[in-house]
């Protein structure tokens, strides 16, 4: 079965052989160019070229992705992995030159993009290319270790994905059961995580003394384009959600616990919030899709429904799950095409909807902002980026029975309680990253301990019993953001905080709400992300008091 489009089933986008000669005559034209109008035909020619080359890296990235296990796939994914760092220092010397060049204020693209070219300068040097270059390779021998999970369930063999259903089966025992292979295989492979993961710390320390920062936390900022705010902001809204959500957390298990009529919630308790178990779309993939295209034209019919459509038809989307897929989901995008493509890993459960829905709404910001000139703002800054996708979840609320049916609220109210517990562990993430990075000498050991700090103070109800990977603090081993993109998680949760504020908008003026999130779309990454709340009129997340008034409203809306 082929889970492309027709443009990269036998032929991927050609890629030059020539870019270094192409940069290079790029970087000499900005130095000749008189004036802002020459600087906008070079800029022309370098988007043109970088686009195929962002296409290029896309397509290979995505190969490997839907099969692990192809040698052809590996090979192509170990040459981007080392072209990347190459190709970074081309677009650099572009940066650079236009930063320089005494007419680019003129070009009339917005002081946001040579902001972002500044931090892009700071975190870029050749000296760290071979780190850089070693960083990749880890990070794809992480995803390829973790696409590589088996275990034995009835017969069959189950990867993680396979698995994931069992873990939040409606019957106690096979939760358990599915718990203690997951369990088995992590402490198997518990060296070789712990390898992998201090490598990286050494490799990212080192990168940032290199380059003059005093750790990995000033650079791992700058390298995701954090503009605006710094450590001690992102230290407010973690002081926000111990205070305000924590609380709603701890009361939340607790009914949980009730409606399940057991005494001590455990770790393979906390994905079923009733005994019956959680709510499961209605049908198998085709009938997802064919629901969804419902759902999104009543949503928007004026543009979203038709993207959706587009989306589908064209093939831009491979959603079921299969042994040597790698694990999750995501959105890319196709900067040639102006097409963004979905991957994610359909199980059977209610978490396909979310992931589904989360995924469109990265897709529709692409869709929505692939006119502009420059691909910086094409794609949003990371923390932008969630927004989006975390948004389109709620705003899709009035609609859900198109998916559930009659199970719809108890779908609803799950969502919330569950984006409501998700605040505590996704800041515990961030927390221990900081912890990590500003440790680099912490042994794996110590590192444990760290993340065992990180659930008594975010996630004091969580209770391993006798699951050895939790309970030694293994569970930031599944979670593929630390090892592959360090500090990107809180932006999920400052995410959160927008789309709960788009929530509360929706449920008294949608018509309102979601002609603010088509406007917050379509400014792609063209502005830094409290700009970008400004503009949709919402409070930020780093002022105290930001939560108050949207987990009022949710813990009302629960019952609590």
């Amino acid at each position: 079965m082929n889970h492309t489009p027709a443009m990269f089933r036998d032929l991927h986008p050609p890629l030059p052989d020539d870019l270094d000669e192409q940069y290079q005559d790029l970087r000499r034209s900005i130095e000749r160019a008189e004036g802002s109008a020459e600087l906008a035909l070079v800029i022309e020619s370098w988007e043109a070229v970088r686009r195929a080359s962002v296409t290029w890296g896309c397509w290979v990235a995505l190969r490997y992705a839907q099969d692990t296990t192809c040698e052809a796939r590996q090979q192509a994914q170990a040459k981007l992995d080392a072209w990347q760092v190459h190709q970074t220092e081309r677009e650099n010397q572009v940066k650079w030159a236009l930063l320089s060049h005494p007419a680019s204020r003129e070009l009339g693209i917005g002081e946001h993009v040579f902001e972002m070219w500044d931090v892009d300068r700071k975190v870029s040097s050749e000296e760290t290319r071979e780190f850089a270059t070693r960083e990749n390779q880890i990070s794809s021998a992480y995803t390829k270790l973790m696409a590589s999970m088996r275990v034995d369930w009835d017969g069959g063999r189950l990867t993680l994905a396979g698995l994931t259903p069992h873990l939040s089966d409606p019957d106690r025992a096979t939760r358990r059961r599915a718990y203690g292979l997951l369990d088995a295989w992590m402490i198997a492979h518990a060296e070789e995580l712990d390898d992998l993961f201090a490598e990286l710390v050494s490799l990212r320390h080192q990168m940032a003394r290199a380059l003059g920062y005093s750790d990995y936390v000033e650079m791992g900022y700058d390298r995701r384009r954090r503009i605006g705010y710094g450590p001690r902001d992102v230290a407010v809204w973690r002081a926000e959600i111990l205070e305000r959500v924590v609380p709603v957390a701890r009361a939340l298990r607790s009914s949980q616990a009730e409606k399940l009529g057991v005494e001590r919630l455990m770790a393979w308790d906390r994905e079923i919030h009733d005994p019956v178990g959680n709510p499961k779309p209605s049908g198998d993939e085709a009938w997802m899709i064919d629901r969804a295209r419902e759902m999104f034209d009543a949503l928007d019919a004026e543009e979203l429904g038709p993207f959706f459509r587009l989306l589908s038809e064209r093939g831009y989307m491979d959603l079921e799950g299969r042994s040597g897929k790698a694990g999750g989901g995501f959105c890319m995008g196709f900067p040639t095409e102006r097409m963004p493509f979905i991957f994610a890993n359909f199980n059977g459960s209610m978490g396909d909807a979310r992931v589904f829905t989360h995924e469109v709404g990265h897709a529709f910001q692409f869709w929505k902002s692939a006119e502009y000139g420059l691909y910086e703002y094409m794609r949003p800054t990371a923390d932008t980026a969630e927004m989006h996708s975390m948004s389109l979840e709620f705003l899709v609320w009035p609609h859900l029975e198109k998916l559930f049916g009659d199970q719809a609220e108890r779908f609803r109210r799950l969502h919330l309680t569950e984006r409501l517990t998700f605040l505590p562990y996704g800041v515990a993430v961030d927390h221990f990253q900081h912890l990590v990075y500003s440790h680099p000498e912490a042994t794996p050991h110590q590192r444990l301990d760290m993340w065992r700090e990180m659930e008594a103070t975010y996630l004091p109800t969580l209770d391993w019993g006798d699951i050895d990977y939790g309970s030694q603090g293994r569970r930031w081993q599944l979670q593929r953001h630390i090892y592959k993109a360090p500090f990107y998680y809180i932006e999920y949760t400052l995410a959160q905080a927008v789309a709960m504020q788009f929530w509360d908008l929706s449920g008294h003026d949608p018509e309102v709400a979601m002609s603010r999130y088509k406007a917050l779309c379509a400014r792609g990454g063209s502005a830094p992300f409290e700009e970008l709340i400004d503009l949709v009129g919402f409070k930020s997340p780093f002022k105290p008091g930001s939560l108050e008034e949207t987990t009022n409203k949710a813990t009302a809306y629960l019952g609590l």
